[in-house]
C-alpha cells in the first residue's frame, strides 16, 4: 500500500483491514513477536509501539511490514504521515479492546507496527574521522541497553557496539526504553574478539571502565577517536577487554555503594567526551 504525504493516521485506519478479534493471524503474530526472541529471529520482524517511535523508525529507513491502528485512540490533530507509508506496508485497523491487549502502554496513540529487522555489520558502519563509540559487553537487561542508546543519541555518539549480547537488539523493552534512539544511533551486535580487532585496526582508543588499576575518567584524553567500553554491573569486563585497553578508567565512588547502573555510568563517560571535544574546539 502506498499513501500520499497528506494522508492522516485516521485516513489510513479507515482504509485498513478491519479486525476485532485476537484470533486474527496478524494480531497473533504481533503478540508472538513481542513475547519471543526466537520468533523475532525466525520471522525477521520486530515490534514498534507508539507514534514517535514509529516516526523515528521510518526516518531511519526501516522497512515496515504491517501497521496496526486503533481509530478511537488516534489523535485527530496529529500531523499526516510524512512521505506516506512505504510501498508494501499493510494497514490493520483494530478495536480498542484488541489494542488494549496487544499494547504494552496505554499512551502510544493507538499506533503499533511490525518492522523488518535490518542487518548491520561492523564493516557497514560509516564512521567520521574522529568517532566516539560506546561498546557494551554481554549486556543482559534490554532496558539498560535502551537507556544507553537514549543517552548515546543525546551525546551524538557515532555508534553503539554490543558484544556477545545476552538480549536481542530488537527486544520490545529495549525499543520502548530507547524512545526511538534504537533507530537513530547505528547499533551493531558482534563478538568481543571481532570488535577489538575492528577498533585496533582503525586506531581507535579503547577506554575500559573498571575499578581495578584505573584512573579517574576526567584525567583521560577522549578528544581523539575513542571507544568507551562497559561491562556488566555484576562482573564487569572480561580479561580480553582489559588486556586490549588503551587506558583503564573509573568513575570515583564517594558513597557506600560501589557501583552505578551501567546506563548512568555510560552517560557520565559519554558526556565527558562531549565536554572535552567541545572545549577543544
Amino acid at each position: 500500500m502506498i499513501t500520499s504525504s497528506m494522508e492522516t493516521w485516521q485516513q489510513l485506519a479507515e482504509r485498513g483491514l478491519q479486525v476485532s478479534s485476537m484470533q486474527n493471524s496478524r494480531v497473533k503474530e504481533l503478540v508472538a513477536l513481542q513475547q519471543k526472541s526466537q520468533q523475532r529471529r525466525r520471522k525477521g520482524l520486530f515490534v514498534v509501539e507508539g507514534r514517535r517511535e514509529l516516526m523515528h523508525c521510518m526516518e531511519g529507513g526501516m522497512e515496515l511490514d504491517t501497521v496496526f491502528l486503533c481509530p478511537e485512540l488516534l489523535d485527530a490533530a496529529a500531523d499526516g504521515v510524512p512521505g506516506g507509508l512505504p510501498g508494501g506496508a499493510d494497514v490493520v485497523s483494530v478495536t480498542p479492546q484488541v489494542y488494549a491487549k496487544i499494547a504494552y502502554r496505554g499512551t502510544t496513540e493507538g499506533i503499533m507496527a511490525t518492522v523488518r529487522t535490518p542487518e548491520l555489520s561492523l564493516e557497514q558502519l560509516t564512521l567520521p574521522d574522529n568517532p566516539l563509540i560506546v561498546v557494551l559487553e554481554s549486556v543482559e537487561k534490554p532496558g539498560n541497553l535502551g537507556a544507553v542508546l537514549r543517552s548515546a543519541d543525546a551525546a551524538g555518539v557515532d555508534a553503539v557496539i554490543v558484544c556477545d549480547p545476552l538480549t536481542d537488539l530488537f527486544n520490545p523493552n529495549l525499543i520502548r526504553s530507547s524512545v526511538g534512539a534504537a533507530f537513530t544511533v547505528p547499533t551493531v551486535a558482534t563478538t568481543s574478539e571481532q570488535c577489538i580487532s575492528f577498533l585496533q585496526e582503525r586506531g581507535i582508543s579503547i577506554l575500559t571502565a573498571q575499578l581495578q588499576d584505573s584512573h579517574p575518567y576526567y584525567h583521560t584524553d577522549m578528544r581523539r577517536p575513542t571507544a568507551i567500553v562497559m561491562g556488566t554491573e555484576a562482573t564487569g569486563l572480561t580479561p580480553q577487554w582489559r588486556k586490549a585497553a588503551t587506558a583503564h578508567i573509573r568513575i570515583p565512588m564517594l558513597g557506600r555503594i560501589d557501583s552505578l547502573n551501567v546506563s548512568v555510568s555510560a552517560a557520565i563517560l559519554m558526556f565527558e567526551a562531549v565536554r572535552q571535544r567541545q572545549a577543544g574546539e
